[in-house]
């Protein structure tokens, strides 16, 4: 009896311990669960380099997104339309070459494989997910690894193999360069083997940027650095054109014809960034009107317009369900003999904008004379730096 008695204990006493357990392991978890984290959303399905095998102009930007960063940010936002305004007056030998852009954070709060870091996109040719994404980011967060985010974009990335690809990377920050298990020497060294020139982007005090090394990464990655006040406003300058190219943007966008799973949202996304270039001036509008006026505007994953213009037979693989509601009591012909009108009606308006671009860009040019000469942004680093570099790999600006 005895012995039954001591069994009934010994089971009491490990029921009560591992409730007991379970409790507190619960309690941790709900603990944890409490802790702030910063929140990102995932691409959907966006437009990677694909099979291309022609002249790339590849552009990595990473961003410092630590807690003092968030003017950086908005000179990013700010900038983007300008940015690749500038890559497409690139040609090679005449042709234009595709442009890629790709998206690091480092420095945030959210622990990416232990290193602070996250990649926000590949390389790709969708400039409104680039867009989209730029206008989520926050700051907020520490250990800015540079060393380790370069590594990683020149490892991660699906980087171009001839010999007039033109690679940059850019990173934009304000601490030292050394921190990290990765040594930025190391890293830069990679990137340059890889043909990869590394451009940096000091974000305060000259003299702190060249005592923190970031003159020295520049100098080891065959790059330019540069110097800015990452909490200056962008200054715009406003043209008679501005409005009469936004007029145009209205009715280029009714040009596009969403198909596939996801040709409705990115339909809707393309709209919601108009809105966010609006919000930041009509001229950053303008800027965006003038890019999707180009022919790296490229949309081959929703819209039928492009896709059809890429893969005359596309429609044959199209399930009549993945067209829009309008299109899918309609033939094969009617339907081609649609996209062909929103072709056209495309062209024309394109012709616009670039017609009114040119206009618009001698009037900023005349205007730009009268002014103070300002310091630079992350824009103007960037745009400088790409027109250099073109130089070098044989390009001509058209």
């Amino acid at each position: 009896m005895k012995n039954i008695n001591d069994m009934k204990k010994i089971i009491l006493l490990s029921t009560v311990l591992f409730a007991f357990t379970l409790t507190a392991i619960s309690c941790k978890r709900t603990a944890s669960a409490k802790q702030p984290e910063k929140t990102f959303t995932i691409p959907d399905e966006p437009q990677t380099t694909g099979s291309y095998d022609g002249e790339r102009i590849q552009v990595a930007i990473l961003l410092d997104t630590s807690g003092s960063m968030q003017g950086l940010i908005e000179q990013a936002k700010s900038r983007l339309w300008n940015i690749v305004n500038t890559l497409t007056t690139l040609k090679y030998k005449g042709k234009t070459p595709q442009i890629e852009i790709a998206l690091y954070e480092y420095g945030s709060y959210n622990r990416y494989d232990g290193d602070f870091i996250r990649q926000i996109t590949p390389l790709t040719t969708d400039l409104d997910l680039i867009s989209q994404e730029l206008f989520i980011l926050t700051a907020g967060g520490s250990e800015e690894y540079c060393g380790t985010v370069i590594h990683k974009a020149t490892r991660q990335l699906e980087w171009g193999n001839q010999q007039a690809d033109m690679k940059l990377i850019y990173i934009a920050g304000n601490e030292i360069f050394e921190q990290g298990k990765i040594k930025y020497k190391d890293a830069i060294k990679n990137a340059v083997d890889r043909n990869i020139f590394v451009n940096t982007i000091h974000c305060g005090n000259r003299d702190t940027g060249i005592r923190d090394f970031w003159q020295d990464a520049a100098i080891r990655g065959n790059g330019k650095f540069f110097n800015i006040n990452s909490d200056a406003k962008v200054k715009y300058i406003a043209t008679p054109y501005d409005d009469e190219i936004s007029q145009c943007n209205i009715k280029l966008n009714d040009t596009y014809i969403s198909y596939g799973r996801i040709g409705q949202s990115k339909k809707e996304n393309q709209a919601r960034q108009d809105a966010n270039a609006r919000s930041i001036s009509s001229s950053n509008y303008a800027e965006r009107a003038v890019s999707k006026a180009k022919s790296v505007y490229k949309n081959t994953a929703w819209d039928l317009v492009d896709k059809l213009s890429e893969d005359a037979t596309a429609l044959e693989t199209i399930e009549n369900e993945h067209l829009p509601k309008e299109l899918q009591n309609k033939s094969k012909e009617e339907i081609k003999e649609i996209v062909k009108q929103k072709e056209e009606e495309r062209k024309t308006i394109q012709k616009q904008i670039a017609d009114l671009a040119t206009k618009r860009q001698e009037y900023i040019e005349n205007e730009s004379k009268k002014e103070r000469p300002g310091g630079d942004d992350l824009g103007k680093a960037i745009n400088e730096s790409i027109l250099s570099f073109a130089q070098i790999k044989g390009y001509t600006v058209e």
